[in-house]
């Protein structure tokens, strides 16, 4: 996160409403929410998540235990079971 000095983005009149509030503090304004990016959605690592969950029903599909798709993925039994059985 990247700290902006108040003095360079905003007018007096709205600084001077803000000081009736906070004073000498940091606030952090949030993002509008139809700018939020999804988690992963930036770096791949959502897709390649998808990818795998997609080959991990695949295989479940076609009929590979759940044991042996936790030990083929490093994942716990749960989780491959909430991938599996997940809409």
């Amino acid at each position: 996160m990247k700290y902006v000095n108040v003095n360079t983005v905003l007018p007096e009149a709205l600084i001077a409403e803000i000081q009736q509030y906070v004073q000498g503090e940091m606030i952090y304004i949030p993002k509008k929410e139809d700018t939020h990016s999804k988690w992963g959605s930036r770096s791949g690592a959502r897709q390649l998540l998808d990818e795998r969950n997609d080959a991990i029903k695949e295989a479940f599909r076609n009929g590979r235990p759940i044991q042996q798709l936790a030990d083929e993925y490093f994942l716990s039994i749960e989780s491959i079971k909430k991938i599996v059985y997940r809409k």
